[in-house]
């Protein structure tokens, strides 16, 4: 056998032995290999996301029922203001609605005038003066809040004008005494259930964060 032959046989060897070790090196999953991309959802499964993405707001239809024209007006009031929150509003209804009965049944409306509409304000304040000009002074005490419902919403698109109705249930003791210290009304010892239906308004997207009292009732 020539040297020629030799040659080429150990150029093969060593060509068959390149092309094991380059197979073996890429059939590899060694190293920091990128992974490979994440599946894509079928059509059908991200179908379903979206209709759970666009399903009814349970901040709404906790408080009312879905579909109806009050639920349709606070969907309204989110679409013109984003931030407002029902649940935030009853919140805050609940602690309005202790301080301002208190401040009406003890006489002193000052500190919560910001609160109440012109309408209401004089009505509270006529009778906080009729016990003054009988010369009566009353003792409160407020006890708590058994019931937070809200009853109904309206809200006008055309000027933003928003109104919530709420219904309350409460406790509170209320004694009224004459010049004399002796009591004409109420009792210290009894206490008062009281249920209220107030309504308050704003408008949604005002600079003014504060609902005011625009009709009272039982």
């Amino acid at each position: 056998m020539n040297s020629a032959v030799i040659q080429l046989l150990v150029l093969a060897a060593i060509a068959i032995f390149l092309i094991l070790r380059l197979k073996n090196v890429l059939g590899s999953r060694e190293g920091f290999e990128k992974p490979p991309a994440p599946a894509r959802l079928p059509d059908e499964r991200k179908g379903r996301f979206e209709v759970i993405e666009g399903g009814p707001d349970r901040d709404i239809t906790d408080h009312v029922p879905d579909g109806s024209d009050a639920a349709r007006a606070l969907a309204a009031m989110k679409q013109a203001e984003p931030s407002f929150s029902v649940s935030d509003f009853l919140s805050g209804a609940r602690g309005a609605y202790e301080m301002i009965l208190m401040a009406f049944e003890k006489g002193d409306l000052a500190k919560v005038e910001a609160f109440l509409s012109e309408d209401v304000h004089e009505a509270f304040a006529e009778v906080v003066a009729q016990r003054a000009s009988r010369g009566l002074n009353v003792t409160a005490e407020f006890l708590g809040i058994r019931e937070v419902t809200l009853q109904d919403a309206e809200f006008d698109r055309a000027t933003g004008e928003a109104e919530l109705t709420v219904r309350f249930a409460s406790e509170l003791t209320s004694v009224a005494r004459n010049a004399a210290g002796e009591i004409v009304e109420g009792d210290p010892k009894e206490v008062r259930r009281q249920r209220d239906i107030w309504t308050f308004a704003r408008r949604m997207g005002s600079n003014d964060p504060n609902w005011q009292l625009v009709a009272t009732g039982a």
